[in-house]
């Protein structure tokens, strides 16, 4: 039973490209075209080499290429927005803008009035298209210049000017705005509302297109790497399903896209447990890739069959696919690439895991050289991910001091960057995990605290990571002695562990574990203050002391004993973790003068009748102990 987990970063989100059309009169469609793009999970999911997905178009400047020479900025009267030819014009003057490579201000200029003109010129029952092209590419401008929160109205306004009943056109335009607007709240990480958003775009997709379409399945497997982000794996896998059928009837046998499918549906599979199809997955993915002449993509499906061996602990095999892909990644990539780094730290990892220490550090000291000058591109978030990685295996061989040194780089690397907040959220809970091992309970509590108010800020209390996170903050006020404090965080743990895995949930028994142990402190802690104060005033205080110290004891005792009644249904009587639970309901029991009650309340209605009972306490707690 968990009751203290080592919380690694959060899913990071994928960048966000200038959506800019060719054509003043055309729509694109999110899923035309294709590139590749990798999601990334976080604790709880081990760290795992993902599937790359051909997504839904980003199509962004080639700003390396030979510059265009920009238009001088025009000097044109507002007055005459009401010029029906002005709008394209203006829009034409922001493409153009954007393809040279210059100031993005200035090209924010041209489509902001290019927007006006359009509103101006539109009719009052004709949905204008190019207005609706207009604002997206103002809100992908917005993007470029790190002003999401700006970009998002804009947005919000555009996906309402496209009348879907209209026909395909005004649906693909409604489409691209959902999508368009998901992609923004995803880089400000609030996922809830990214997913809102993109199933939205995806029913007027398929209302538009058909449930067969192939650019359905695109969206489709886009919508499902959300989810695995989130964390919601049920509901990836449901859509990854659906992407492999839609590309079995259009593509031929062994397909790129079958294959990026296969990667996705194998990682879902490996966060769910299920090792064996996961390994399928990947083998299939493979095959498919060799084919198709892609060796590194080949060489990075060996990744992720690595990590799969390395999780059924058939070393000797993962030590051979990740030998293959460093292979292949020195070859052709060179020996700086964050790519070789990346594989260096699964082989520290695998040595930690089995027992050879000297070589899992010289394969962190390997990544760590390569991270300290990597090569021109590089981005600091995959520099910042790599050191997060590096620092959880120097946690694992205790050294504390190494790992969060490591993760101060990670934050450094990241700040000043307001879209990478659930980013450095995750980090500071990292680092909140170590203070606390090493019994810094004052610097963990403020890292928790830290890393809770940026989730809370970006819509993400309701994530099974902030369920983690809370918890993790309730351990570290029990140290501190601020048991008030911590009921009140398990108990909003509980909460959010309950909606999002459910009450039989390993994660969600610990909770349980942590309040009963909480309660049954409050109740002693209260007994003994109110004692006191009866033994100082000779009041009747006693009576009341004890009927409150009675009352917290039962609320213990009943959570326990539902603790108890899963642990003993899911994993058998004879079981180290039940007969642990058994043991101290019995403590309780004998406090309480009284036997075990087999038939457990459900817990809906024991945490409902307990929901508003007013609990407050000092600086002591009784010895039945917390679940770490």
């Amino acid at each position: 039973m968990p009751g203290l987990v080592s919380v690694k970063t959060p899913p990071q989100t994928p960048p966000l490209r200038i959506l800019v059309p060719q054509d003043d009169h055309q729509i694109q469609n999110h899923g035309e075209e294709s590139e590749t793009r990798i999601p990334k999970t976080r604790s709880p999911v081990p760290k795992r080499t993902p599937s790359p997905s051909t997504s839904r178009i980003k199509p962004s400047p080639d700003r390396n290429s030979g510059k265009k020479t920009t238009p001088e900025k025009p000097n044109i009267d507002e007055s005459s927005l009401d010029n029906p030819d002005l709008g394209p014009f203006l829009l034409k003057l922001a493409r153009d803008t954007i393809a040279s490579g210059d100031s993005p201000n200035k090209a924010l200029d041209f489509a902001i009035r290019a927007s006006k003109s359009f509103e101006i010129c539109a009719g009052e029952d004709e949905p204008s298209l190019e207005l609706a092209m207009s604002l997206h590419v103002v809100a992908a401008i917005y993007c470029s210049l790190g002003r999401f929160e700006e970009a998002i109205p804009v947005l919000e306004r555009a996906i309402r000017v496209p009348d879907v009943t209209r026909g395909s056109d005004h649906a693909l335009a409604a489409f691209s705005g959902y999508m368009q607007l998901g992609d923004t709240h995803s880089m400000l990480g609030q996922l809830d509302r990214s997913i809102a958003c993109y199933d939205e775009g995806l029913k007027i997709q398929i209302e538009a297109l058909g449930e067969t379409d192939s650019r359905v399945a695109e969206t489709c497997r886009y919508l499902a790497e959300a989810h695995v982000q989130a964390m919601r794996f049920d509901e990836a896998e449901n859509l990854c399903k659906k992407t492999l059928e839609i590309h079995r009837e259009h593509s031929a046998p062994a397909s790129l896209e079958e294959a990026a499918d296969r990667r996705l549906m194998a990682l879902i599979c490996e966060a769910k447990g299920d090792y064996e199809s996961a390994l399928e997955h990947l083998v299939l993915a493979s095959m498919a890739m060799i084919a198709n002449g892609q060796d590194n993509e080949v060489a990075a499906i060996d990744v992720g069959i690595g990590n799969i061996y390395l999780s059924l602990c058939r070393f000797d095999e993962a030590i051979f696919s990740y030998q293959k892909a460093l292979t292949v990644f020195k070859s052709t990539k060179g020996d700086n690439h964050p790519s070789v780094a990346s594989v260096f730290i699964r082989l520290a990892d695998l040595y930690h895991k089995t027992g050879k220490l000297r070589e899992s550090k010289s394969y962190c000291e390997n990544a760590l050289r390569i991270y300290a000058k990597p090569v021109p591109g590089t981005l600091a978030e995959d520099i910042a991910s790599g050191l997060t990685e590096i620092s959880a295996v120097y946690e694992a061989v205790n050294e504390p001091d190494e790992a969060l040194k490591l993760l101060e780089k990670a934050m450094k690397l990241l700040e000043n960057t307001p879209v990478q907040r659930s980013t450095i959220a995750g980090i500071e809970a990292q680092m909140g995990v170590i203070f606390y091992m090493v019994g810094r309970y004052g610097e963990a509590r403020s890292s928790f605290q830290s890393a809770m108010a940026k989730l809370r800020a970006i819509g993400e209390k309701k994530s099974a990571f902030f369920g983690i996170v809370l918890n993790q903050m309730g351990l570290a006020c029990v140290q501190l002695y601020k048991i008030d404090e911590a009921v009140e965080f398990f108990e909003e743990a509980r909460g959010v562990l309950e909606q999002e895995c459910g009450s039989c949930h390993p994660d969600t028994i610990g909770i349980y574990s942590n309040l009963a142990a909480t309660y049954d402190a409050m109740g002693s802690v209260k007994y003994s203050n109110l004692a006191e104060l009866a033994s100082e005033s000779r009041t009747l205080c006693y009576p009341v002391a004890y009927l409150f110290m009675f009352l917290l004891i039962e609320d213990a005792i009943e959570i326990l004993e539902y603790i108890l009644k899963v642990r003993e249904e899911k994993l058998g009587t004879a079981n180290t973790d039940v007969d642990d639970e058994r043991k101290r309901l019995a403590e309780l029991l004998k406090e309480a003068g009284r036997a075990r009650n087999r038939k457990a309340k459900s817990l809906e209605n024991l945490f409902d009748s307990k929901s508003n009972r007013k609990k407050e306490v000092t600086k002591r707690w009784s010895g039945l102990g917390f679940r770490t």
